[in-house]
Parts: C-alpha cells; sequence; structure tokens
C-alpha cells in the first residue's frame, strides 16, 4: 500500500500531464468544451510543477495554482470564447451544393416546353422546371427559385 501511495504522491508534473491528457480524451468523446479549459489548467499545472521556483511548487501551491487557473479558464471560456459553443453552422450551404444555387441568375440552353428545359449555371448545366408555368426560350435569364432532386425551380428573371 506504502508503494502506491509512494507512486502518487507527492503530485509531479507527470502526473498534471496525465490528468491533462485523460480530460483531453473525455472532452474529444463528449464535446462540451468545458473539460477543454480544465484540460488546458492541468497541462499548465504540469509546466508549473515542473519549472516553478523550489518551494512554490509544493503540492499545495501546485493544487491552489490548478484551482486558479481551472476556474479562470472555465469563466474564459463561458464569456470570452462562448461562441465555440454554438451549434450553428458558420456556413449553412456548406457541403449542399444545391442550396448555394437558390438565388442565383441561370440562362436557358434549351428551350422550355411544357415547364421543362435545361439552364446553364456558372460551368454546369442544370435540368430545370418553371416555376411559375412560362416556357422561356433559349438565351432568356431566369432566377433559380428551389431545388428539387438535381433540378432547379426557376422562374423567368426580370430584365
Amino acid at each position: 500500500m506504502d508503494a502506491l501511495i509512494d507512486l502518487v504522491w507527492p503530485p509531479t508534473a507527470w502526473h498534471w500531464l496525465t490528468l491533462a491528457l485523460v480530460l483531453l480524451a473525455i472532452e474529444t468523446m463528449l464535446g462540451t468544451f468545458d473539460l477543454l479549459w480544465v484540460s488546458i489548467a492541468a497541462g499548465a499545472t504540469a509546466l508549473f510543477s515542473a519549472f516553478a521556483i523550489i518551494g512554490s511548487n509544493s503540492w499545495q501551491g501546485q493544487f491552489l495554482f490548478f484551482a486558479a487557473a481551472a476556474v479562470g479558464l472555465v469563466v474564459l471560456g463561458r464569456t470570452v470564447f462562448a461562441d465555440m459553443r454554438k451549434k450553428d453552422a458558420e456556413h449553412p450551404t456548406l457541403n449542399r451544393l444545391m442550396s448555394r444555387t437558390i438565388g442565383q441568375r441561370a440562362t436557358v440552353i434549351a428551350a422550355f416546353a411544357n415547364g421543362q428545359g435545361r439552364v446553364r449555371l456558372g460551368d454546369t448545366e442544370w435540368p430545370a422546371e418553371t416555376t411559375d408555368g412560362s416556357n422561356p426560350g433559349e438565351g432568356a435569364s431566369v432566377l433559380v427559385d428551389g431545388t428539387e432532386g438535381n433540378g432547379l425551380k426557376v422562374t423567368r428573371a426580370g430584365t
């Protein structure tokens, strides 16, 4: 039993580094960002215990440094870095190519018949269907209103 106590007491830089890595691994699985700050505090405490002036890096000093760093970083994380916790996508159309076409102007490359035709948007040709029932001719300009499958829903563009 004494050998086990001698292994873990007093805490060293290696103990704090191990705690930091364990907390970081748990944070990776949870994704809450709360344990991230505590993990960083444990890593900072590892540096403190390794490089602090002898006497200030006693186990009491290490725990005091860890507590202050953890509380400070959690508060900082909850206030200054609060945006990291948001679930909203910064780019709502990322990986959604079809959504990016809405609102863009396309050119008719095959005249519409019965509301069906083909348009060129950028360097890509798309099957298209008019939403207003019109049949624009070749070369006409249309606006993309929506998408369905791999086709575009378009309406005649004003000049």
